[in-house]
């Protein structure tokens, strides 16, 4: 499992967008998840911060990348206040646990999750809403 060595200087980056410190691609404003559902038709995104029950998340979709080119896998700060476009989503209204993470079709979320997940659960979740 990755280690983490930051400080709150660390999710000032690219231009002064907050993004995570992780080797994912990165969300770092509402207007870029537009862009990205609309360019894309399947798409991961987990928002979440650089916890223990956030980073085995960024883990696995770090991994899943090759297995499934057709998904975009993305992440995104959830003290971001852009961040708000997933935080407010009705299919993430209940959740109480980090992170959040989304699935979406077409524009459309599919499925959405709180809290820790292993690969097994994410991976039943690609191969149901995103078929090859």
């Amino acid at each position: 499992m990755a280690q983490f060595l930051f400080t709150a200087s660390t999710f000032t980056l690219n231009l002064n967008k907050m993004v995570l410190p992780t080797n994912l691609k990165h969300v770092a404003s509402a207007a870029e998840l537009k862009q990205l559902l609309n360019d894309h038709e399947n798409v991961m995104v987990c928002c979440g911060r650089m916890g223990p029950m956030c980073v085995p998340v960024y883990d696995v979709m770090e991994d899943l990348q090759d297995e499934y080119p057709h998904v975009e896998f993305r992440d995104m700060l959830f003290d971001n206040p852009e961040a708000g476009v997933i935080r407010e989503l009705p299919e993430c209204r209940g959740f109480m646990g980090l992170p959040f993470t989304v699935y979406y079709k077409n524009g459309k979320v599919v499925k959405a999750t709180s809290s820790i997940q292993n690969r097994d659960q994410i991976t039943a979740i690609l191969d149901k809403e995103f078929q090859k």
